[in-house]
């Protein structure tokens, strides 16, 4: 479980990244949980990333900090 680092600010940033893109898609407009479906939407920038972006780029953080983390060490 080396990719779980929650002391690590890049893991938390990634983990948020991941979480918005993942809650744009599955979050619908309307309805109960609209007015947190528009709180996503504001943090997601509205059209500036779309979700898949933003999962990927969440995902990209989490393994950049561990191989930069392993590059330091001298692990391969």
């Amino acid at each position: 479980m080396r990719y779980i680092r929650p002391n690590s600010l890049t893991w938390w940033a990634g983990l948020l990244a991941m979480l918005t893109g993942i809650a744009s898609v599955t979050l619908p407009a309307t309805g109960p949980v609209g007015e947190f479906s528009h709180l996503v939407a504001l943090i997601a920038g509205t059209g500036d990333a779309s979700p898949a972006g933003l999962i990927f780029l969440g995902l990209g953080l989490i393994g950049l900090r561990d191989r930069i983390e392993r590059g330091f060490r001298g692990d391969v």
